[in-house]
């Protein structure tokens, strides 16, 4: 109930305008937000870089509606792989289909993901493309294959909340791209995803050990330490070094274990957004896990 009331919330525009302007809700994004502009996610950036942790950096925004809008948010994504490179930032970005133009048209999408692509490739980055909701799935893992022929520097993000994902695994594990594993953040229908968190969760811990042994630098993206710990004890079990993979989480959210996992040198990649279309990111964070909502309330109260 909580999950599907946070998502309908995060689908309503006036609530979203109503909190991007209110003063309170401001202060609580900046807790999990690095800011609205660029200049302040590459701040971000150099602060975890010096804790010896990566970053993802996302500029917020997504469903674009026009052409020039989807052509704009590729020169966005550009601009942030350039500034990134210039800046010496130990990062990649993540990308969304839908803000490059795919409620457009595919075509369009993929030029501006390939143009996003060839330009990082020139500095060896690579780009992550984020997984939306269940409608954009197929396409979103063919597109990622088709242009993973050209760009081996692209790879995605699989949903274990969804029935279909064991076998997006193998073609990807076939096509030797890389992957974020998450539990899923979209509310979807109980005719194509588990609808308990429990299952959820038993298909992160069943698809972990082969996306760890079989993977190409696989991405463990999670804040529950279950999973973390999962996945360390198949790395040691199977022998994998920890430089095959990395653990990923979201800034503004358990950055103690985030700086403790890199003590103990294992590689970690903070997910750093950064925009003014703050709320349907923050809505969707808050429902995955309760916890992330008394963590948000709890900062918003002391704020």
């Amino acid at each position: 109930m909580l999950k599907e009331s946070m998502l309908y919330l995060a689908r309503q525009d006036a609530i979203r305008q109503l909190a991007q302007n209110n003063p309170i809700g401001q202060r609580v994004a900046r807790r999990f937000v690095a800011g609205e502009s660029l200049d302040l996610a590459i701040q971000v950036a150099h602060t975890l870089n010096r804790q010896r942790i990566s970053v993802s950096l996302d500029h917020l925004g997504e469903n674009t509606s026009d052409e020039r809008e989807a052509r704009a948010a590729a020169d966005d994504y550009v601009a942030i792989v350039e500034r990134i490179h210039a800046e010496g930032v130990e990062g990649n970005i993540s990308v969304k289909l839908t803000a490059l133009g795919l409620d457009i048209s595919e075509q369009l999408c993929r030029d501006n993901l390939a143009r996003v692509l060839r330009c990082a490739q020139q500095y060896g980055m690579f780009v992550r493309v984020d997984m939306e909701a269940a409608d954009y799935t197929q396409r979103t893992v063919d597109m990622v294959v088709e242009l993973h022929h050209t760009f081996e520097n692209v790879g995605t993000v699989i949903q274990t909340a969804l029935f279909r994902t064991p076998e997006d695994v193998e073609r990807l594990l076939s096509e030797r791209v890389r992957m974020r594993l998450v539990k899923g953040a979209y509310l979807e229908p109980p005719t194509i995803a588990y609808a308990h968190k429990a299952d959820v969760d038993n298909a992160y811990l069943r698809l972990l050990p082969s996306l760890l042994e079989r993977g190409v630098y696989p991405a463990i993206a999670t804040h529950d330490e279950r999973m973390i710990n999962a996945a360390i004890g198949v790395a040691h079990e199977r022998d994998i070094p920890r430089a095959r993979f990395e653990f990923q989480m979201l800034y503004g959210i358990r950055r103690d274990l985030q700086e403790r996992l890199a003590t103990a040198g294992y590689n970690v990649r903070v997910y750093v957004p950064y925009g003014s279309q703050w709320y349907p990111y923050l809505t969707r964070r808050m429902a995955e896990r309760p916890a992330n909502l008394m963590f948000v309330l709890s900062n918003a109260l002391r704020g």
